[in-house]
């Protein structure tokens, strides 16, 4: 049997407010990261059993 999920910590402080600013960030992916992705996604798609 599955143990039970613990319970997610809330922030404060410093620490709640150095997450929303990388959580406002918007990261920069090139179009070959992109395209490695996509090709990850569709690979994974094909051999998925639906």
């Amino acid at each position: 049997m599955a143990r039970p999920i613990k319970e997610t910590p809330i922030l404060y402080g410093e620490d709640a407010r150095r997450f929303e600013e990388r959580m406002k960030e918007h990261r920069r992916v090139s179009q070959e990261e992109r395209a490695r992705i996509k090709a990850n996604y569709e690979a994974l798609i094909a051999t998925a059993n639906f």
